[in-house]
């Protein structure tokens, strides 16, 4: 049996009879200055895809262990940290996986933190349950969907997710979620030099005038599974330049701080892409970011090589204070830049999985 672990940095338990005492709000910074904006929820760590890049078969095959139930986060601990997180500003909440769609009565969840006040509720998915699950998930909240395809070209997108689904089930869920409101839909391919970055022209040309957003992002070293090398890293610029020459681009300034990609839109109103250069333009600098992984545990960097355990606490009955206190601690004492000093030694470090936190 296959087990990959996953380290944790406990955090002390509430003193024994601890009051019910409220928990504080307002910003906190970590040490490069940075606020917390942005929480993605896993919800689960199994999917139905074996994409190369995340989770190769060779790793995540038939007789590997996934979390039982019992270790997952319920739907009322997600609520209950979700909310204190938003007391702390976040302001955007995407739910994750994983393929979060796998995780049964989702659309409970959405609505539940869809009642959080001044929050956006997203969700990154691989987009072939979209369509039984679109309409549920936008009438319980659900604003807008981010959907992940690797290519247009059929054979070459059955390799990459391994699990034998073609192109058209992604596109009718992408149609799905577009027909249900959840828009405006990204659409994200991770780009790997020699495997599929011979599709780029073919995806650009699909979704101009289509309304969503197509980005493209950099293969990166996520986790200790995925046989990351550099060589395998087609930068963001060469891509730009690749669609500029076919249909000319210009710079977008970005929705926002901290917005992790890069955007362009076509000169002849056709639209927009962005890129995200993770590998080779760093943006660790306005990273505003934390995850909550599936058994809940709290990590501050997507190249994390530990977490910090929230579920210990919820289930010894620690009070909003206890776990307020440990939330804003974990981020005060916050320093990550593992893009701006990835070398061949941090690319060999054992990493969570990105099966276990989203993307």
């Amino acid at each position: 049996m296959k087990v990959i672990p996953i380290h944790h940095a406990p955090i002390p338990p509430p003193a024994s009879g601890l009051a019910q005492t409220p928990a504080a709000s307002g910003a906190v910074l970590d040490r490069r200055g940075r606020a917390m904006r942005d929480l993605r929820i896993s919800v689960t760590d199994r999917c139905n895809f074996r994409c190369i890049y995340c989770m190769p078969r060779e790793v995540f095959g038939d007789d590997y262990a996934f979390l039982p139930r019992r270790e997952l986060l319920s739907f009322e601990e997600i609520l209950r940290l979700a909310r204190l997180f938003v007391a702390r500003g976040v302001r955007k909440i995407r739910i994750t996986g994983g393929e979060p769609l796998l995780r049964k009565h989702l659309e409970n969840l959405i609505e539940m933190l869809a009642r959080l006040d001044g929050v956006e509720v997203t969700l990154t998915t691989n987009g072939v349950l979209l369509p039984k699950m679109a309409r549920r998930l936008r009438d319980a909240g659900l604003n807008r969907v981010t959907v992940s395809l690797d290519a247009l070209d059929d054979a070459l997108f059955r390799r990459m997710n391994d699990a034998d689904y073609p192109v058209e089930k992604v596109l009718e869920g992408i149609a799905a979620a577009s027909d249900a409101g959840l828009g405006p839909i990204k659409i994200n391919m991770v780009v790997k030099r020699g495997t599929n970055d011979g599709d780029i022209e073919a995806m650009a040309a699909h979704f101009r005038h289509s309304g969503h957003i197509l980005r493209f992002i950099e293969f990166m070293d996520v986790g200790a599974s995925n046989g990351w090398k550099m060589d395998e890293v087609l930068p963001s610029r060469e891509v730009v330049a690749h669609i500029d020459r076919l249909h000319p681009l210009e710079p977008v300034s970005p929705n926002y701080t901290g917005e992790v990609a890069e955007r362009w839109r076509y000169k002849d109103g056709g639209g927009e892409i962005g890129v995200i250069s993770s590998v080779t333009q760093a943006f660790c600098s306005s990273c505003t970011r934390i995850r909550l992984s599936t058994e809940g545990k709290l990590y501050t960097c997507l190249f994390a090589q530990q977490g910090h355990d929230l579920r210990g606490l919820l289930r010894a009955n620690a009070d909003d204070a206890r776990l307020d206190a440990a939330i804003a601690q974990v981020w005060q004492q916050r320093e990550d830049r593992y893009s701006e000093i990835r070398s061949a030694a941090t690319a060999a470090l054992r990493k969570i999985e990105m099966s276990y936190i989203g993307g």
